[in-house]
């Protein structure tokens, strides 16, 4: 043999070893990563490609709907489903972040399928037109489709423009509109306190501020105004409204008012709102939204141009063939506790009229007690929306004249999204537990409270918020045994005044008036004290009394809700009644 021959040899069969090597790596590979080439694929086996404008898509999401069946694309786009059943015809998905979700049917065993997937509008348009459809604007839109829009009638988030709460404490006004007087001032234009000799209806911040907006509206009615929600005046209110009108059109945004609203505006936060929103800022040093940007102002919203159109969501393989244009993405991120985080972290300060805030008051602060609480393990925790949202079971997202398919059980969750307002929620929030013991001659009573339910402080948010905890003994006769330790409630418990007991609350006073507890936190204010009952923790109470002379005594003890301070709710004519979380009633001995 010659030596080209063998020259020739050699390469062939070095070429066939490399031939053996590449079809055993193709073979020990699993399916899904695989190029198949596309020809024609085996008996129980879809195969497929994911592309954009730009070619093949690499890591895209790409599942059989309604099932668990799921794969991510080859870095050649590719895809493959084995184990099904040959001849089966499939709905078959895909998406990836920044994408619209993509859809095309499939024969198992057939001929490959292709998805192509469009990329999304990435900026926002505020000047955007809210969703109308059937002849029906905002959210009224959205219930034509989708049973979850009843559920949302009744949260409050859908009235968050139309509590009387907020607007009477806005206002400065009762529930039935009649006005506090303006408030008595000193030469340094700061507040005083209200003579409660004439008539009063509690503090407003239009009555402290009557030529300012406030950010009430970056919170409460998000929807109420068509300029950018970035870090401006418009949203923040810090100018008076004469400002903006001497520095002319164009230059700066008058406030937001979250009054005298119209159309969309008055739903508050609307099914649109939030199903718009693809991101909440949040500063990396603290893991909390900004201090500077409550609400709207920490929330990157994509609401499109004309002709274009985005619904984020938490299913990732929702298919409208009825729609011309694509309209939904998957958001994985709406399942995350900061998502809610803009609206649930509140820093109060700033300038109000001429006296500078002395601010840095964390004011509403359920977000950062879920962060700091076991709730937020990513391993065994919970998010808001485990508990405020959960799952309802097998359940329609969309009604089935509507197209809408049978989800699995864990797929579609409640939009009654319950809070302070919601008496069952609030019975399965805390625990309590209350023992009697005689000893050194007296009765003694010890109740302890356990947030055994909650993902954060108990009561939350809102500082007006209190839990009354009642003490009661009695002989067998009904008569009241002699109170000789422990603590009793204060002035502000209302009906229970001086009944053994105790206040859970975060209290503040108000640094202009000197009044304890307030709720006009747009003034400086300061934490007098916070006893709220955090996450996984136990409040212990002691108490003792003197024990009847014969027969046996009764422990009555009681753990009451309210939404409000007892003199704030007399004066704004607030008729929410105090809900009773727990009771206790034992003998001893």
């Amino acid at each position: 043999m010659t030596s080209i021959s063998r020259s020739v040899a050699v390469v062939l069969f070095i070429f066939g070893l490399v031939i053996l090597f590449v079809l055993a790596l193709l073979t020990s590979l699993p399916v899904a990563a695989q190029s198949t080439g596309l020809s024609s694929a085996s008996e129980g086996v879809l195969v497929g490609t994911v592309v954009d404008s730009a070619g093949p898509v690499a890591g895209a999401l790409v599942k059989v709907q309604l099932t668990d069946i799921s794969s991510l694309s080859a870095d050649d786009g590719t895809f493959a489903f084995d184990g099904l059943t040959s001849g089966q015809t499939v709905t078959v998905t895909a998406w990836a972040a920044g994408h619209y979700i993509a859809w095309t049917i499939g024969v198992v065993g057939g001929e490959p399928i292709s998805l192509t997937l469009e990329a999304y509008y990435n900026s926002d348009n505020h000047q955007y037109e809210w969703f109308e459809q059937d002849g029906l604007e905002g959210s009224a839109s959205c219930g034509s489709c989708h049973p979850s829009y009843t559920e949302w009638q009744q949260d409050a988030h859908a009235n968050a423009a139309r509590n009387p709460r907020f607007l009477s404490m806005y206002l400065g006004t009762n529930v039935d509109g009649e006005r506090s007087p303006d408030p008595i001032k000193n030469n340094l234009g700061v507040t005083q306190r209200p003579d409660l000799t004439k008539p009063y209806f509690g503090p407003g911040f239009l009555l402290d501020n009557p030529n300012r907006t406030g950010n009430c509206a970056t919170c409460h009615t998000p929807a109420a105004g068509k300029i950018r929600n970035a870090q401006n005046c418009g949203w923040s209110g810090c100018h008076a409204s004469t400002t903006s009108e001497y520095a002319g059109p164009n230059i700066l945004d008058p406030g937001v008012s979250p009054l005298q609203l119209t159309g969309d505006a008055v739903e508050g936060i609307s099914c649109e709102f939030c199903h718009k929103t693809e991101k909440v800022y949040i500063n990396a040093k603290t893991g909390l939204p900004y201090e500077d940007s409550p609400g709207i102002l920490s929330m990157r919203l994509l609401r499109p141009q004309e002709g274009h159109d985005l619904f984020f969501g938490t299913l990732d393989d929702v298919v409208r063939p009825e729609l011309p244009v694509a309209r939904d993405s998957y958001l994985p991120f709406m399942e995350e506790s900061a998502f809610c985080a803009g609206c649930h972290h509140g820093v109060m300060g700033g300038v109000v009229g001429n006296m500078e805030v002395s601010g840095g008051v964390l004011v509403y602060s359920s977000f950062s007690e879920w962060l700091d609480s076991p709730y937020s393990d990513p391993e065994n925790g919970k998010t808001c929306q485990d508990c405020h949202m959960p799952s309802i079971g097998t359940q329609f997202a969309a009604y089935p004249e509507k197209g809408g398919p049978q989800r699995p059980a864990n797929e579609v969750h409640t939009h009654k999204m319950a809070g302070g307002y919601d008496e069952d929620l609030l019975q399965n929030t805390l625990s309590l537990t209350t023992t009697a013991q005689l000893a050194a001659g007296r009765l003694w009573v010890r109740v302890r409270v356990t947030n055994d339910g909650a993902g954060h402080h108990v009561p939350t948010d809102s500082p007006i918020r209190n839990l009354v905890l009642v003490v009661e003994a009695t002989d067998s006769t009904g008569q009241p045994l002699d109170w000789r330790s422990g603590s009793l409630l204060p002035e502000w418990a209302g009906e229970n005044v001086g009944q053994p007991g105790r206040i859970f609350a975060k209290t503040l006073r108000d640094q202009w008036t000197g009044e304890m507890p307030t709720g006009a936190y747009w003034r400086p204010v300061e934490v007098v004290t916070d006893t709220r009952i955090p996450a996984q923790a136990t409040k212990g109470s002691t108490f003792s009394f003197e024990p009847p002379n014969q027969g046996k005594s009764r422990i009555h003890v009681r753990l009451f809700y309210r939404s409000a301070w007892p003199d704030l709710q007399e004066w704004k004519g607030w008729d929410d009644a105090a809900i009773l979380m727990e009771e206790t009633i034992l003998t001893y001995p």
